[in-house]
């Protein structure tokens, strides 16, 4: 069994598809809270002996800079974007300028290449397929944006079994790892990260996961660990609760995630792999 675990590094307010946290300007108006909340998640990483890879977004790290440097000290980093807007919401023409910024603004920072990228919402769907023929031109290599099932923010079902496989784009390749989930009242969730993480019991989550076959991918915000946040103004009553429901527990459920099951980063999943001999899907 192979579990990944994943961060998508975004402050308190970046919720999608809601009017008031939308645009930069929205933004610089918030209360920063990034610094004690990627604190967190050093300590809960170090103390379970775990590593992971960052998704960062390009205005977390032009604004807060140091942040990323930190990050890159111990872990894996790749681009989520510069300005966390939805794959299918942009030209092609806007993705390539978005994602390519961020991208060399995350090098210039870190020194290092960056490899890997998930779009927000996991929103690049059959429709923007273009969207992994740009990303091989900005020299990404790993790709985490599927979500294979239908989706609020993208879906992706025709991709099939929730696994790695390799996908051909006009003859360009790149490495997917689409995010694990699980079908429930009729509709997929992402039990192991998110707003299900915070809501599902504990024993549940650790019973689905021991279902699991070959692979799970989990992904969490550092919001989702953050039980002092305020709450943003103007959202619905169900947008609320999907935003701010279990999160005092949630460190707590996270860390016991890591201690009763080893999560390791996508570096050390992709040396398990053989690609030879993984599926391609031809787009």
């Amino acid at each position: 069994m192979m579990n990944i675990l994943t961060f998508d590094v975004e402050e308190w307010f970046h919720l999608l598809d809601n009017s008031s946290t939308r645009s930069e300007e929205q933004w610089k108006k918030y209360e920063v809270r990034i610094y004690e909340n990627i604190d967190r998640i050093f300590r809960i990483l170090e103390d379970t002996n775990t590593k992971a890879t960052f998704f960062v977004i390009g205005w977390i790290a032009k604004t807060y800079p140091e942040v990323v440097r930190r990050i890159a000290d111990k872990y894996e980093i790749g681009s989520h974007t510069m300005n966390h807007q939805l794959v299918w919401q942009q030209t092609p023409n806007q993705f390539r300028q978005d994602v390519d910024s961020s991208v060399k603004l995350l090098q210039d920072i870190t020194g290092k290449p960056v490899k890997y990228f998930r779009a927000p919402g996991f929103s690049i769907r059959p429709s923007e397929s273009w969207a992994f023929e740009i990303l091989c031109d900005l020299g990404i290599e790993i790709d985490c944006s599927v979500f294979p099932a239908h989706h609020a923010h993208g879906g992706f079902p025709s991709y099939g079994e929730a696994a790695p496989a390799i996908l051909n784009i006009y003859g360009k390749r790149i490495k997917e790892f689409p995010i694990s989930c699980r079908e429930m009242w009729g509709n997929h969730i992402v039990y192991q990260g998110g707003g299900y993480f915070r809501l599902f019991p504990y024993n549940m989550i650790k019973r689905w996961t021991k279902q699991e076959k070959d692979y799970l991918l989990s992904y969490i915000h550092p919001r989702d660990l953050d039980s002092d946040q305020p709450i943003v103004p103007g959202l619905s009553v169900t947008r609320k609760f999907k935003s701010y429901v279990g999160l005092r527990g949630a460190e707590k459920k996270l860390r016991q995630y890591l201690t009763d099951f080893k999560f390791i980063d996508l570096g050390e999943a992709i040396n398990r792999i053989d690609w030879d001999n993984t599926r391609v899907i031809n787009l």
